[in-house]
């Protein structure tokens, strides 16, 4: 089926993949910009945060470590939230194909 979009253009139809590729892109795009910018902080942490310790469990742990811990933490956490996605996408992907 066409659609008349002002009577004088016809627009086709798009295709079904279409919008779960320019999201996939999209979100590749974000997951590298999450890694830089948590680059940049663990950066800039580890600049601005002076030398001192803090006892963790009886055993002495440099300050800067912390914040550094935490960011990693936050990065793994972004990265498997990129392979869960992918794997959905994949999965469904796959799903859509075999409906056809």
């Amino acid at each position: 089926m066409r659609l008349r979009q002002g009577g004088e253009h016809e627009v086709a139809p798009k295709p079904a993949n279409e919008g779960l590729q320019r999201t996939a892109d999209e979100l590749d795009r974000k997951f590298w910009m999450a890694l830089g910018l948590y680059g940049i902080l663990a950066a800039l942490a580890w600049f601005t945060l002076g030398e001192g310790s803090i006892l963790v469990a009886g055993k002495p742990v440099e300050l800067r470590l912390v914040p550094l811990l935490i960011l990693g933490l936050f990065a793994f956490r972004t990265f498997l939230a990129r392979q869960a996605d992918k794997i959905r996408r994949e999965s469904a992907e796959r799903s859509s194909e075999g409906g056809k």
